[in-house]
């Protein structure tokens, strides 16, 4: 027996009720997304994927806070032929921006940027950034927005054979909204780290469909690779999702 168990997680903020997307007003806006994946019969499992996502608005800040996590545990017969359960998947992640509003650009904003992540399984258990740089909306019509953003940063990581690695890098990250009617909003959003031994990018494709005034469906497909990877692992994870997104 196989079947998907889909939960809403609720957070403080404000958002707009009419919108998919939330107002710039200022103040605060937070969504929180959940979905679970349990499976039973021949194949036992149970998959868990959430997102905090926290903004702030003042008349000079533009803030936002991020903290996600996923994990993902199986059963599995052991040598002694007894079935146990074991952890096949562990990500945790959090990063805090902060972006300064520029007095002759609407648009403009110069921002710091703070990243870590926590990554059980992956080429690199762990994974921190700091970096600056200059943010601008590059097109706005009624249905589409272009945000991107370029900087300099650092970097350390661990790899999973236990090699530290850290140096200076070079950021890029574009984010695209398409709002396709009233209630559906298509995004892609992407980030490419350039450093001296290895790229590490980030990507999300992401469909959202509006429920009621305050909660959204989103489907997801997410993608991490990194060009200079240990031998026993792959070069690209992927994630595929569906969840409940919250938002007030």
């Amino acid at each position: 027996m196989k079947y998907l168990l889909i939960l809403g997680a609720l957070a403080a903020g404000h958002a707009a009720a009419d919108s998919i997307d939330p107002a710039t007003a200022h103040g605060w806006n937070t969504s929180a997304e959940l979905g679970a994946i349990s499976t039973s019969g021949n194949t036992v499992g149970t998959s868990v994927t959430g997102k905090i996502d926290a903004k702030q608005e003042t008349a000079k800040w533009s803030n936002e806070y991020i903290l996600s996590g996923y994990f993902k545990d199986e059963e599995v017969t052991g040598d002694d032929g007894e079935k146990i359960r074991e952890r096949s998947a562990q990500r945790y992640s959090l990063s805090a921006k902060a972006g300064y509003k520029l007095l002759h650009d609407d648009h403009g904003k110069l921002f710091a940027l703070a990243t870590h992540v926590d990554d059980r399984f992956g080429a690199y258990t762990r994974y921190s950034t700091i970096g600056v740089g200059y943010g601008t909306q590059t097109y706005q019509s009624d249905t589409h927005t272009l945000d991107v953003e370029i900087g300099p940063g650092y970097f350390r990581g661990v790899r999973s054979e236990g090699n530290t690695e850290n140096g200076m890098t070079i950021r890029g990250a574009a984010n695209l909204k398409w709002k396709l009617s009233d209630s559906a909003q298509f995004r892609q959003t992407m980030s490419v780290e350039r450093g001296t031994s290895n790229i590490h990018s980030m990507a999300e494709t992401a469909l959202l469909t509006k429920i009621n005034s305050t909660m959204q469906m989103k489907a997801a497909y997410n993608i991490r690779n990194d060009t200079n990877v240990p031998a026993d692992k792959k070069n690209t994870d992927t994630q595929t999702s569906v969840t409940l997104v919250y938002s007030f």
